[in-house]
């Protein structure tokens, strides 16, 4: 029932109305960047290690793996594999159509945070979309910015920041270390629990207190050292399943295209299915996109108005590449190992019902052979600090946005993080479907006031590039 419920609130909030906002958004910023994306994207990816000067408190590199740490999470792995399960092939070319308009909603969200950050009298520096919203809309507007700065605490305290990254971790153990739950600590009704999902979340709880105590600076050495290494790890595994599989991309690419245009619904003879399938295709593939690259929702901005620069659209540049690295890259090599491993006669299928990671990991045992001992270890260990520096990124997501709310009380910030930690502790103890819909409810939520304020400062967003580019036309 509880499901039902929320299934029902996510195809409300993710309907035609919320996916036509995001897409016409990376359409109208991609215009008034000149399509920055893509005539820029080398530069960007120079700009990464770039030395920054400037007033701020985090190197523009960190602010990049600050950001990544928020979005290479189980929505890479996890995310992926169910969007794959309820929407099909497809929804992986709609994963890849909302990541690249979402590269430049990415390059002009983060761009403009800098542009209207609020810097206080102790160098302490506050920015995102509420201030956007506040300063470059006006004043008038403040009621969006503190809408966004709610949804924004509710979804990283009940959505994407806790319960599906730790969710998605206890699960990974569970699976590798006891997947028929032999070994039983408790149960919640018809849910027994494994001891190895109780001894993983605890771990990671504590883990979680002792990082998100210590503030941003703790938060970004930690994403600075991890994200970096988990990304070479996990796209090692990747490039491993395209080259051992290279015969078969051709036909998993055929794959997912036809299957994103209702292809399955019109061979099967269902032809009047045809819009529920391309639909459903296209909810899961956006929802999840944003859910993991997390073009347009404005948490990005967050990250990247602390950096030390004097160049909006250099950090603006900078951040936009985290969107190709996280939906382009990564989880099209695990969208790719799902569908490979799932061709059977020339059609997809998911012949054992999996969901979630344990599709992910079938499918990585499938392509990859061996043992599969060696695959499952590694993507347990991938999953396991990617979602780890995710919950640490969106607590400071969230924090920054009850900061707005609050009007800088940091008492309350502080009783914030403790509330936070519990919601990291009861995470693991909730469906793998449920947490995954709460995160999109509020994903979709946040999105809104944040596509809105693109759309009306696109001006903007066009004549700072402009100029930029003007001034600097080589790096």
């Amino acid at each position: 029932m509880f499901d039902q419920i929320l299934n029902s609130i996510d195809d409300i909030v993710w309907g035609i109305p919320t996916i036509a906002l995001i897409l016409v958004t990376g359409l109208v910023v991609t215009i008034a960047s000149r399509g920055i994306q893509f005539t820029k994207l080398g530069r960007a990816f120079k700009g990464i290690f770039k030395k920054n000067e400037g007033e701020g408190e985090l190197s523009g590199f960190a602010a990049l793996c600050t950001a990544l740490s928020a979005t290479i999470g189980t929505g890479n792995i996890v995310g992926v594999a169910t969007a794959i399960a309820a929407g099909g092939p497809g929804a992986l070319f709609w994963m890849w159509l909302a990541a690249i308009l979402g590269t430049a909603t990415k390059y002009a969200e983060c761009m403009l945070a800098i542009k209207y950050r609020q810097v206080a009298d102790d160098g302490h520096i506050l920015g995102g979309p509420f201030y956007t919203i506040e300063k470059g809309m006006g004043p008038k507007w403040k009621w969006l910015a503190i809408l966004f700065a709610l949804f924004g605490v509710l979804a990283g305290l009940l959505g994407i920041g806790t319960m599906t990254q730790i969710n998605g971790i206890t699960s990974a153990v569970n699976n590798a270390f006891d997947p028929n739950n032999a070994h039983i600590a408790f149960s919640i009704g018809s849910n027994a629990y494994s001891w190895s999902t109780v001894v993983a979340g605890t771990i990671v709880t504590i883990c979680v207190a002792l990082v998100v105590l210590g503030g941003l600076k703790r938060i970004s050495k930690v994403a600075e050292k991890v994200v970096p290494a988990m990304a070479v790890i996990y796209v090692f595994l990747g490039l491993s399943i395209v080259i051992m599989n290279a015969t078969k991309i051709p036909a998993a690419f055929a794959l997912i295209f036809k299957s994103a245009f209702g292809y399955k619904a019109m061979a099967g003879g269902a032809a009047g299915f045809v819009l529920k399938q391309v639909t459903d295709s296209m909810q899961k593939g956006i929802a999840r996109g944003i859910f993991s690259n997390e073009a347009g929702l404005g948490s990005a901005p967050i990250a990247a108005a602390p950096v030390q620069t004097t160049e909006p659209v250099e950090q603006g540049l900078v951040n936009m590449t985290g969107t190709v690295i996280d939906t382009l890259i990564i989880c099209t090599m695990t969208g790719l190992a799902i569908v490979i491993g799932g061709m059977e006669g020339g059609l997809w299928s998911n012949p054992q019902d999996l969901k979630g990671v344990a599709l992910t990991a079938y499918s990585f045992n499938k392509v990859l052979g061996g043992d599969g001992h060696s695959v499952q270890f590694l993507l347990v260990l991938c999953l396991s600090f990617f979602a780890f520096t995710t919950i640490l990124g969106w607590d400071y997501y969230s924090e920054k946005c009850l900061e707005y709310i609050a009007k800088g009380n940091m008492k309350i910030v502080m009783v914030f993080r403790w509330i936070f930690i519990a919601a990291v502790a009861i995470g693991p103890y909730f469906t793998v479907n449920a947490v995954f819909t709460i995160a999109d409810i509020f994903n979709g939520l946040m999105a809104i006031p944040n596509c809105i304020s693109l759309i009306v400062l696109c001006g903007v967003v066009n004549k700072m590039t402009k100029e930029y580019f003007n001034k600097y036309p080589t790096l």
